[in-house]
């Protein structure tokens, strides 16, 4: 059973940073794609970013490129997301979930699965 476990939420200030991490149990994802996703109360649930197994290709929202940086430590089996010069609308629950096929490039909230339970962010102005 695959279980992906986010951590690092919290409420901040416009122009402050968070890291977010995802923890992944159950089994390893080499080959696999990891992304994180975002939720606004409201709002349907967003792309943010992906990265592959090798951390050698990444793709971001528009409105996070640049502020964000995604990232792996595979020996940990954990994903990060950097996330500095917060803006309130950042404010949402973040997700992270793996695809469904290795080796898989896509944005696609429907390509992704294991979703964890999410971490909130809320971002002050």
């Amino acid at each position: 059973q695959v279980q992906l476990v986010e951590s690092g939420g919290g409420l901040v200030q416009a122009g402050d940073s968070l890291r977010l991490s995802c923890a992944a149990s159950g089994r390893t994802f080499d080959g696999y794609t990891l992304g994180w996703f975002r939720q606004a109360p409201g709002k349907e649930r967003a792309f943010v970013a992906f990265i592959t197994w090798s951390g050698g290709w990444t793709s971001y929202a528009d409105n996070v490129k640049g502020r964000f940086t995604i990232s792996r430590d595979n020996a940990k089996n954990t994903m990060y997301l950097q996330m500095n010069s917060l803006k309130p609308e950042d404010t949402a629950k973040y997700y992270c979930a793996v695809t469904k096929r290795p080796s898989f490039l896509t944005r696609a909230l429907t390509d992704f699965g294991s979703w964890g339970q999410g971490t909130q962010v809320t971002v002050s102005s």
